[in-house]
């Protein structure tokens, strides 16, 4: 795979290496855009079927992403805090049962399971990451593993942590949660779209992303896979569009109680979003016709070689075994300083995420060797 920094319009004077923050913008992904607000200039040309139709696409389009056989298992969500709602708000919970998390989780991933345990009287257990470096991954995979027990109803873990790319094993997870029958939540934010993952092989219960990182979408949208355990569920709004029939606009006020059937009555209200559906659809698009484990390899020979000068310079990053090359985490030796690190950073004009005690760097397909030497200058110098 190519270099596809022409695809964008990223400042030239800027070394951007922080897609974990916020991916950059795709032309087509703003043309799009402009095109859907420019849609409504003449509402009169939207039908009743424009509500559902692109919907429909974009969830094909998603399907093929992560490799899920039915793609009315996936929906339209505004944010990951609200894709995990609707598993938390059919979670069964009682007193003496546990949820299992992961250190320093991002709150979307955290908050939902605080207030589930605070209502139910379940414990949280919060597996943090070890204090060696030596084999850090591998110990933190160990310990989630250890942490599951007949008691755990549910866990909910990232495929890499947001901080620093730790990759963590779902395939063994979910086969310790299988056994013990309890739900498997996976938030894919910051993996899904630039690291393979299959639906069919992992199983989840639920994989929750946002769009506007790795799938190269606009902000406030994003996509969630509900598996089987979901399927008689009560969604968190009630809205018309996830009741069944919905698609028929003179019906409306003929109320049904029935949801629409399986996943699809977890939908955000207003899904049919004229603006942010295109814009996500066409980011899909892209990605699919790169190819996810494209995206992977070139990231990963990109910073194959700038990796290793940085460990022989005494600063410390995850083995490949353990982490993405799409996000890794750089935590300074003892000849290194922080504040040092981040005024070079700053002078050279390069963007990257400082997460406690990691410099954050998430590469994507538009960065450049160069990007990398420039990186690994900075710190060097």
């Amino acid at each position: 795979m190519n270099c596809q920094q022409s695809k964008f319009s990223l400042d030239d004077s800027v070394t951007y290496l922080n897609c974990a923050f916020m991916s950059p913008q795709l032309k087509v992904v703003e043309e799009a855009g402009i095109e859907g607000i420019q849609r409504k200039q003449n509402p009169q040309q939207v039908t009743s079927d424009d509500f559902f139709g692109e919907t429909e696409k974009l969830r094909e389009a998603f399907a093929k992403l992560i490799n899920a056989k039915e793609s009315n298992r996936i929906v339209t969500i505004p944010s990951v805090s609200y894709g995990m709602a609707n598993v938390a708000h059919n979670l069964s919970l009682s007193r003496g049962d546990t949820i299992v998390l992961v250190g320093e989780q991002f709150p979307s991933n955290v908050y939902p399971w605080m207030r589930a345990a605070e209502e139910s009287g379940t414990e949280i257990i919060t597996i943090t990451p070890p204090e060696t470096t030596e084999n850090r991954g591998k110990v933190w995979n160990e310990r989630i593993l250890e942490a599951i027990t007949p008691k755990t109803k549910l866990v909910a873990v990232a495929n890499v942590h947001w901080a620093d790319g730790t990759l963590f094993d779902l395939k063994a997870i979910r086969k310790r949660t299988l056994e013990i029958d309890a739900w498997l939540a996976i938030d894919g934010t910051q993996s899904v779209g630039a690291l393979p993952f299959d639906v069919q092989e992992i199983q989840p219960d639920a994989l929750i992303c946002a769009g506007y990182k790795w799938l190269m979408g606009p902000y406030s949208i994003g996509l969630a896979y509900y598996g089987p355990a979901l399927d008689e569920g009560k969604p968190v709004e009630e809205n018309w569009i996830n009741r069944y029939e919905s698609e028929n606009f003179a019906g409306l006020v003929n109320y049904n109680d029935a949801y629409q059937p399986g996943a699809l009555r977890y939908e955000v209200g207003e899904h049919s979003n004229f603006i942010l559906v295109p814009m996500m659809l066409t980011a899909l698009n892209q990605l699919n016709d790169w190819g996810v484990e494209n995206i992977q390899q070139y990231c990963r020979l990109l910073t194959e070689e700038p990796i290793k000068r940085l460990q022989e310079k005494g600063y410390q990053v995850e083995e490949p075994a353990y982490r993405g090359s799409h996000l890794f985490g750089i935590r300074l030796g003892q000849n290194h300083n922080m504040d040092k690190i981040k005024a070079a950073f700053s002078e050279k004009n390069i963007v990257v995420s400082f997460r406690g005690d990691s410099i954050r760097v998430s590469p994507n397909v538009y960065n450049t060797a160069e990007d990398l030497t420039q990186l690994t200058d900075a710190l060097l110098s």
